[in-house]
């Protein structure tokens, strides 16, 4: 009941959210839907081929964040076929369920599919994740330096200011996670007096210090520094997919950095764990602001938000069902291998 309450919730945000933005724009239900539509195919077939390509990049960064030599003696290899399903899993979950809390989920799997123990798992998606807020700030950067720079949009002036303030900001968090470990623990060691002193809020601040430096530490630098070569192919992918859908939404007129800035916008505000049922609002919303600030029509921005915001909705829930089906036989195949010797020994 509780989760089916959260879910409630979480749908009647999103549409409060959808509705605000539909009002604000002026734009109708019919017309996203028409503009729909009117996609050529070959934008989309591209769009989708580049979509399809990004989850196993994804599942090769997982890959890299767990491989382990010792620990891999005793346990099954996570190779790519085991991955691949439970990454098309896990990014449905993350994706529809509210406030991220479905993010969880890939601790669950790699528990169940390759007995990776729970702190080893939700070191793997933290680490994955603040690797995705590194690449996207980074991008998201260069693409204001470049708008900014070329005098692309009506603002350049502030578009550069912007990205003079965020490429640092990346370069001082990709620090931080490489460094993290270390940092942390002196961090503890810092704020430990004022944290014994603040009660119940020093309490929790001390311990959610304490999880984030055991998170860390469970990656190891080489295994960080492979993942993080992932990372920017996988980003470029996920720009792509939203640049190649922008040309056939009337946006055809931006180039890759604008593109690149609207859609990075849409990105960071769906990283947010904020973020109502599949995104929802939140992304919508950044995707609005971006491509207004780069010279489209609100409306323009508004249509073609919502709507490849539902052509990436459509796409990630039958990836993700055939992720579930796919990673239930493996699974049951695992099970039938592991019973077998037990069998011939009886």
């Amino acid at each position: 009941m509780k989760n089916l309450r959260s879910v409630l919730s979480s749908l009647a945000i999103t549409l409060l959210l959808v509705w605000a933005l539909l009002y604000w724009s002026g734009v109708s239900v019919r017309e996203v839907l028409s503009a729909l539509k009117q996609v050529p195919g070959g934008i989309y077939g591209a769009a989708l081929g580049v979509q399809l390509c990004i989850y196993p990049l994804r599942a090769a960064r997982f890959r890299s964040l767990l491989r382990n030599a010792a620990w891999e003696k005793e346990h099954r290899a996570p190779t790519m076929g085991l991955l691949l399903p439970i990454t098309l899993a896990h990014s449905l979950m993350a994706y529809v369920l509210p406030a991220k809390v479905g993010e969880a989920s890939l601790v669950l799997y790699l528990r169940r599919g390759l007995q990776v123990p729970a702190a080893r798992g939700l070191a793997v998606l933290f680490v994955a994740r603040l690797l995705d807020l590194v690449c996207v700030t980074a991008f998201l950067a260069v693409a204001c330096l470049v708008v900014g720079g070329l005098e692309l949009c009506s603002e350049p002036g502030r578009i550069l200011i912007l990205g003079l303030g965020l490429l640092p900001l990346a370069m001082l968090m990709a620090v931080g996670l490489w460094k993290g470990s270390w940092l942390v623990v002196r961090l503890q060691k810092w704020i430990d007096p004022v944290a014994r002193r603040g009660g119940k809020l020093g309490s929790l601040l001390s311990k959610v210090l304490q999880r984030l430096g055991v998170a860390l530490g469970e990656v190891s630098s080489s295994a960080l520094l492979r993942a993080a070569l992932w990372s920017p192919p996988i980003w470029l992918g996920v720009f792509l997919f939203y640049g190649i859908l922008a040309q056939g939404f009337g946006l055809q007129d931006l180039g890759f950095a604008q593109s690149v800035f609207g859609a990075g916008l849409a990105v960071l505000f769906g990283l947010l764990p904020i973020s109502a049922f599949a995104g929802f609002g939140s992304q919508d919303a950044g995707w609005v602001v971006g491509f207004t600030a780069m010279g489209a029509a609100r409306e323009v921005a508004m249509q073609s938000g919502l709507a490849i915001h539902l052509l990436y909705a459509l796409h990630i829930v039958v990836l993700g069902l055939i992720g579930h089906v796919w990673a239930q036989r493996h699974s049951a195949a695992f099970a039938d291998a592991d019973q077998a010797p037990d069998e011939r020994e009886a």
